[in-house]
């Protein structure tokens, strides 16, 4: 079973519809005691850090996620802001902090000077490690969906990446250490690549 963490700033519904078109079981978890139940957990996230972090927060659900994750080993994904949730601050805004799990920051995409756009919203190329179980069969350079301004720059552990995307500077795409995964790209809307992507994270034995 694979819990879809609800904390009100998701994209339940298509990241669940994702997962149920590979055939995996799914359930909404608002409750510690459903992320008790689940095998895997999925923590999406769209919208800015800030108000994100601080329903997170509300939820009740941190204590939780850190036991079921971090204490237990529980598989886990992070998608786009869920992914940038695990850093130990974000700049957007306001400085604030993360869950921590990877020392890392949440900073702007250093693009502007280069004439370009934020959000960066869109289909990119994305740059996997050679050994990277989690794009295992997706091609060497597999175009994938991103709809953020923001990114997670490694202040350490940058053997924790585990795929990279240039926007006018190269930033991480993707994290992947112990038991931990996480996409700045949304592989729920990234077409039969996103799907294969959650695919193989669904039998990764981390």
């Amino acid at each position: 079973m694979i819990a879809v963490v609800d904390y009100g700033r998701g994209n339940l519904h298509s990241v669940t519809s994702a997962l149920e078109s590979i055939g995996e079981d799914v359930t909404i978890a608002s409750t510690p005691d459903e992320l008790e139940s689940a095998d895997r957990i999925v923590l999406p996230g769209v919208g800015a850090f800030p108000a994100g972090m601080e329903s997170l927060l509300k939820s009740g659900l941190v204590e939780s996620l850190n036991e079921q994750v971090r204490t237990k080993g529980k598989p886990f994904l992070g998608i786009c802001l869920g992914m940038q949730f695990l850093a130990t601050l974000s700049l957007e805004g306001t400085t604030v902090r993360g869950l921590g799990w990877i020392d890392a920051t949440v900073r702007e995409l250093p693009v502007r000077r280069h004439g370009l756009k934020l959000p960066h919203v869109g289909w990119n190329e994305t740059l996997p490690d050679d050994d990277s179980v989690l794009f295992s069969g997706m091609g060497q350079s597999p175009i994938l969906y991103y709809v953020h301004s923001y990114a997670v720059t490694m202040d350490r552990e940058e053997d924790a990446i585990d795929a990279r995307c240039d926007y006018g500077s190269e930033f991480v795409a993707a994290l992947r250490f112990q038991n931990i995964a996480a996409t700045q790209f949304h592989p729920e809307k990234s077409q039969d690549l996103g799907l294969k992507f959650l695919t193989n994270w669904a039998v990764w034995n981390p």
